[in-house]
Order: C-alpha cells, then sequence, then structure tokens
C-alpha cells in the first residue's frame, strides 16, 4: 500500500508580510493513521525539501496527539526535511493521494500543472484523491475525462467562508475554498464551524478543516482497504 502525500512549498500570506504553508495537524494526524496501518509513504512538494510550516499550526493552542508525536519522532521530521520533488513522481508508482491543507496549497498547488495532472491519472485511474481543509483548494482546475470539473455533481466540503473569516483571511487568500467548490459544480456541504466533517463521493474524498484529517485519512484507508 504506497500513499503519496503533497505539500505545499509557498510560504508567503498573500502581500501581509506574514508566513503560511501546510498545518501540522493536517499532516501529522494523516501521516500516522498510514504509517500505523503499515503504507509505504512519498512525501512531495513543488519544490522539494523542507515544505514550509504554517507558524500558526506550530501554537500550543494548536497542538494535538499526532503533532506532539510528530515533534518526538526524528524520522517523521527526515521525512518531512527531505520531501521528492512533486514533478519527479508518477501516480502510476502509487495507489493513492492525499493533500494535506494550510493556507500555502491555495497559492502553489491549486495552479501547479503537474498537481492537477497526477489528480486526474490518480482520478481516472480509479484510485482515492484526499484532500482536507485548505486543500480541496488544490481541485480547482482538475477536470474529469470529459473536461469538465472533477468536482461537479460531486459531494464535497473544505474550509468553509465561516471558518476563513473567523481567521480574519478573507480578503487574503487568492480565492475562497467554499466558492469555489460551489464554482465548479461542487454538491457542497459543511458541518460546524471546526468541527469534523468529511464528505465522499466513490474515490474523492475531501474533508473540511483541521479536525477532519484523521477522518479523512481513514476513509482513504477504508477505500484502499476494500
Amino acid at each position: 500500500m504506497k500513499i503519496l502525500m503533497v505539500l505545499t512549498s509557498h510560504d508567503q500570506l498573500g502581500n501581509t508580510g506574514h508566513k503560511t504553508g501546510f498545518w501540522l495537524e493536517e499532516f501529522a494526524a494523516p501521516y500516522y493513521v498510514f504509517k500505523d496501518a503499515g503504507a509505504e509513504l512519498t512525501l512531495a512538494s513543488p519544490q522539494g525539501g523542507q515544505p514550509p510550516l504554517d507558524p500558526k499550526s506550530d501554537d500550543p493552542s494548536a497542538q494535538t496527539d499526532a503533532t506532539k508525536r510528530f515533534k518526538a519522532d526524528p524520522a517523521a521530521q527526515q521525512a518531512l526535511a527531505s520531501t521528492v520533488k512533486l514533478d519527479s513522481v508518477s501516480a502510476a508508482d502509487y495507489d493513492a493521494v492525499f493533500y494535506p491543507g494550510g493556507h500555502g496549497p491555495l497559492w502553489d498547488l491549486a495552479e501547479d500543472k503537474k498537481s492537477i495532472e497526477l489528480i486526474e491519472t490518480f482520478y481516472a485511474a480509479g484510485k482515492p484523491v484526499a484532500a482536507v481543509c485548505h486543500a480541496p483548494g488544490v481541485l480547482r482546475h482538475v477536470k474529469d475525462a470529459n473536461g469538465e470539473p472533477l468536482v461537479k455533481g460531486k459531494s464535497v466540503t473544505g474550509f468553509t467562508n465561516t471558518e476563513e473569516e473567523a481567521v480574519q483571511l478573507t480578503n487574503v487568500v487568492p480565492f475562497l475554498v467554499e466558492d469555489m467548490l460551489k464554482q465548479n459544480g461542487g454538491d457542497y456541504s459543511k458541518g460546524a464551524d471546526w468541527a469534523p466533517y468529511i464528505t465522499q463521493t466513490g474515490n474523492l474524498i475531501t474533508g473540511q478543516n483541521p479536525a477532519s484529517s484523521e477522518p479523512a485519512a481513514e476513509a482513504l484507508l477504508k477505500l484502499l482497504k476494500k
């Protein structure tokens, strides 16, 4: 069971002068769900090497069992520090792909031609594709075999407009995940802000927020075990 995890390489929060990147919990929780199930993991990012960590996800208030486990796991830290370049990976080598969020992917992965092509290839091959929080933004330009938006007519979720308002970044992000999914014809739904909520249509799994990362990873595992 080989799973590809794709992380952002983007570290600038628009023109605010603040840093962004990937959200630690959304990487750590799925990482251990997969690891503990015996999966072989490859971590990739557009630029390779250490992906930028959203500093806010390192706040004491944002820590979870998974992030604490990661902080005490030199092997996991080493794996994260040495992601392979995204353009060096082939969908044929993996059984599924998982995208952790954080605001970074809205700038780079959402527009990355290699990422778009990878998702299209995974999906066309009947392999699970999962994305949580802001990472459903990576589906922005992804098309299905008929050239329609991949999310069209499918149950999807992602970081809500009200969650984005709560972190006061509505006017900073390049697009709102909820709005984009709806504009692309997705059947968007959501749970309570900050509560775990995932949707699944066939091999497409999306999670709403950081709390949804572990359930999304578990849903992907379930598909792989079928």
